[in-house]
């Protein structure tokens, strides 16, 4: 069943909408919607009082670990804490309030995936604690993983083979469409019915949501096997496309119809 995902996007120290796509190690300032002028905090006691669980904290580069611990600290156990994760800081954010953390780039040797590390790592912090983010690029047709703030695509391909070798070592999945990143002109569905049908483990998708309907469209693609994510076109980050509001409600109604 669907899920509606919040999440907190950090860049210099404060809640930003940006297309993905645009940032960069080069030093040019990215493609930016928005930038709240509330805290990170106060993100996060909303989707706590809202019982938002499994949404996710990003740090888009340096210079945002304050910013990410006073989220954490605001709803300790209920969000994942991603970007710049590795084996020498996990556990670290693990201890600062992280119900789990997002790991991508550090996971790669050589453009290849690691799962060795990925068993290091699990090791360590736990399987439970763990969420793979394979957050891709459609290259001639195949879905591959892009690292580095999405700058560089590596030879992993997003398919069956590779979420079942990861699955007995984390506890979900993460996947940004990068090029839809952002920019609010649909989601993939191809990369939507391509997860719904080989992920063995909850997964997220983000990249391109628009519409409340959009949870209905993934719901149906992925036969509710698949969680979404909204961005710039969500009102809580001045987007006119989708109601906070009517998220909370989607989520509601879903949880209700369980019990």
């Amino acid at each position: 069943m669907t899920l509606f995902r919040p999440c907190i996007d950090l860049h210099d120290g404060q809640v930003k909408q940006i297309v993905g796509g645009t940032l960069s190690d080069s030093g040019a300032a990215p493609h930016t919607h928005f930038v709240s002028d509330r805290n990170p905090a106060w993100y996060a006691m909303r989707y706590r009082d809202d019982e938002l669980a499994g949404g996710h904290v990003i740090r888009l580069g340096p210079g945002n670990d304050q910013a990410a611990e006073a989220a954490l600290a605001a709803w300790p156990g209920g969000l994942r804490l991603g970007g710049g994760v590795d084996e020498g800081n996990a556990q670290r954010w693990i201890d600062a309030g992280a119900a789990a953390v997002i790991v991508t780039s550090w996971l790669f040797v050589d453009g290849r995936l690691s799962v060795q590390r990925v068993r290091d790592l699990a090791r360590q912090i736990g399987p439970e604690r763990l969420v793979v983010d394979l957050s891709c690029r459609e290259v001639d047709g195949v879905y591959r993983v892009a690292t580095n703030r999405w700058q560089t695509v590596t030879e992993t391909a997003v398919e069956a083979e590779t979420l079942n070798a990861l699955a007995e070592h984390c506890s979900g999945f993460l996947i940004h469409a990068a090029s839809r990143e952002g920019l609010q002109g649909g989601i993939d569905e191809s990369l939507v019915s391509l997860l719904g049908e080989a992920t063995p483990l909850p997964c997220t998708y983000a990249g391109g949501g628009r519409s409340i309907e959009d949870l209905n469209r993934v719901d149906a693609l992925s036969e509710g096997r698949v969680d979404l994510v909204f961005g710039s076109a969500l009102d809580l980050f001045g987007g006119q496309g989708v109601r906070y509001a009517d998220c909370v409600a989607w989520n509601r109604d879903r949880d209700q119809s369980l019990r």
